[in-house]
């Protein structure tokens, strides 16, 4: 397997839900407003023989010139985005869910960004993004998900994606928040979206007051941890500015 990080650059953000570009080498951390924090947006894809896997979509910001962001970071990769095979969605957060569909500047109508893809979509997570609304969830930009055969609903806690992807809901970051682990021929890609966003909050004990249920988290980074060291995981860090991955 072929992991690449789609790094969409840094970002502070504060209660307010707001991501604020952040120059690394130029700005101060201490001039944002009180409680921010510094984070990376960076989806992966993982290339397999049979698959090209996106995981989770970033913020969906265009370019300049009107490109998607996530589409020119895969066409610098070598991947045509129509050439996308599968859509995996940790949870439907605005800056993990912001390039699943983009709006037609003409109609009006949004559409999927990867139409040759199948999205896969834990269906309370969905239910709850609607109930919730702002500021987390951008309800018209998930509009797209419902009632097409591009998007499988999955609806179990856990359970089997073709032959070599498995998910499980965890309940951690979100209430209907889901991990995956990509599995080939001994190698294990483990993918925590926002249950395990960065290294660090692997190798350190600590409740974050972001989570749904960060105790709940803490001790499933903590199993995770100990599972991939064990049984050398390759794991991906959804907003670590540093580390986007690593093999253990």
């Amino acid at each position: 397997m072929k992991v690449i990080p789609l790094i969409e650059g840094s970002f502070t953000v504060d209660h307010s839900k707001r991501f604020v570009p952040f120059n690394l080498e130029a700005d101060d951390l201490q001039s944002r407003s009180k409680g921010s924090i510094l984070v990376e947006i960076q989806p992966f894809v993982v290339i397999t023989d049979d698959d090209i896997i996106l995981l989770d979509t970033g913020l969906g910001y265009r370019l300049p010139d009107g490109t998607l962001q996530i589409h020119k970071n895969l066409t610098d990769a070598g991947i045509n985005p129509m050439d996308v095979t599968k859509v995996m969605m940790s949870h439907l957060h605005k800056d993990h869910a912001g390039g699943i569909a983009s709006k037609d500047p003409h109609s009006g109508n949004y559409h999927l960004n990867f139409p040759g893809a199948t999205y896969y979509v834990q269906g309370r997570e969905l239910d709850y993004a609607f109930d919730k609304g702002l500021y987390s969830y951008i309800p018209e930009e998930l509009d797209p998900l419902k009632g097409t055969d591009r998007v499988v609903i999955l609806s179990e806690d856990q359970g089997q994606i073709g032959r070599h992807i498995q998910y499980q809901v965890t309940g951690g970051h979100t209430p209907f928040h889901q991990v995956f682990w990509i599995r080939i021929g001994g190698e294990t890609v483990f993918f925590g979206g926002d249950d395990a966003p960065q290294l660090g909050q692997m190798k350190n004990r600590f409740v974050a007051k972001y989570d749904y249920d960060g105790k709940k988290c803490m001790e499933l980074r903590r199993q995770w941890w100990e599972e991939g060291t064990n049984n050398h995981w390759t794991m991906l860090f959804y907003h670590d500015v540093k580390s986007p991955f690593i093999s253990l």
